[in-house]
């Protein structure tokens, strides 16, 4: 099998798990689990099927620091090997850099793509799915996509309607027909009850050849940055080019640019114990409830307290006849918040940018 390729997508803010996540210490890089940050849980989780050496990292400028930190002291991902954004340009772009990078650097092979927070609980399964999606995308050339087998009626993922009936016994890499937007409580119950349909996880396994391929087709703007970027690589120019380039490309993303027009796509639909986390009150996908429906990181005091998710760095948290919030210490913040409105965390975000609130950021 052609040489394998591990590449973190892990340019992204984390909003919505603030005033934990920072610009500089952004979701990917926190601590979530008790174990170790969120980043590292992913290259060791990675680094099964791809060589530690070959894994790469693709972040914001800014967050270079904080993951050199993470990733780097502690052996797991050259330095020369996180790959730097001057800009966020949304998932296209880090994609076609990276596989330029490997193209250019390293010879082509097969690209293994992740974000960079997401937690799985079932190693195993994961292992044999991505080994599996390897197998496919060598002897195919095509675009593969790791697909979950949906729990219950989501609506805050993206759905992936795919040909069952080409479904083999096992793992299967089935023809994907359509992708679907997050759906609304019906339409997600819909879905669930077909039997064609995966969660969309933004995992993705192919050539690094046949990505850049598509995308010289699919999204010709974008490539010809791209292609300027890797004209540069190897030379003294580099980092200038990039610097110069890399903001010009049109953003979009590699899922509305490619996935949903390219003619041969596959999904393997498994279950992995997968989650995004993608807020506070997913917590509970990593911790434990206890039986009241509550999830307690760090120091807490629980009385008469029921489906609360409490997170303390520090301090004590203590509850008294609440139910349904979240409540989050740092050193300089406090967040209160409905557990139903756990998504609109990012408005506090916002308000403070608008608000000058820069520390707090």
């Amino acid at each position: 099998m052609s040489r394998v390729y591990g590449v973190i997508m892990a340019g992204g803010g984390g909003t919505r798990f603030w005033p934990l996540s920072r610009h500089t210490m952004p979701k990917q890089l926190l601590n979530l689990s008790g174990k170790d940050r969120m980043i590292n849980e992913t290259v060791d989780r990675i680094a099964t099927v791809a060589d530690k050496e070959d894994i790469f990292i693709v972040t914001n400028v800014d967050q270079v620091p904080g993951m050199q930190a993470a990733v780097t002291v502690t052996g797991r991902v050259a330095p020369d090997h996180i790959l730097a954004e001057p800009s966020a340009r949304n998932t296209a772009a880090c994609i076609g850099y990276a596989a330029m990078e490997i193209i250019k650097k390293y010879g082509d092979g097969i690209m293994t793509i992740f974000p960079s927070d997401h937690f799985i609980r079932d190693q195993k399964a994961f292992e044999s799915v991505l080994n599996y999606a390897c197998e496919v995308a060598d002897k195919e050339d095509c675009l593969v996509t790791l697909g979950i087998t949906p729990t219950f009626a989501c609506t805050g993922y993206g759905y992936i309607k795919y040909d069952r009936a080409s479904a083999k016994e096992g793992l299967s890499a089935c023809r994907v027909e359509e992708f679907r937007e997050k759906p609304d409580q019906a339409t997600a119950e819909k879905y669930v009850a077909d039997g064609n349909y995966a969660w969309n996880s933004g995992m993705f396994v192919w050539k690094a050849s046949v990505i850049l391929s598509q995308m010289k087709v699919l999204l010709p703007d974008v490539y010809e940055c791209i292609e300027k970027i890797g004209e540069a690589m190897g030379t003294p120019e580099e980092k200038r080019v990039i610097e110069e380039v890399y903001p010009t490309i049109p953003s979009i993303s590699i899922d509305y640019g490619i996935m949903e027009k390219a003619s041969d796509v596959r999904v393997i639909s498994a279950d992995m114990g997968w989650s995004d986390v993608g807020s506070w009150d997913n917590l509970g996908e990593i911790y434990e409830e206890d039986n009241d429906g509550n999830v307690f990181a760090g120091d807490h005091l629980a009385i008469d307290t029921k489906g609360c998710i409490t997170y303390s760095g520090k301090r004590l948290i203590t509850t008294i006849g609440v139910s349904d919030l979240i409540v989050v210490e740092t050193d300089d913040a406090i967040l209160v918040c409905d557990k139903s409105r756990a998504q609109d965390v990012k408005l506090a975000v916002e308000k403070l940018k608008t608000e000058g609130r820069k520390e707090l950021l």
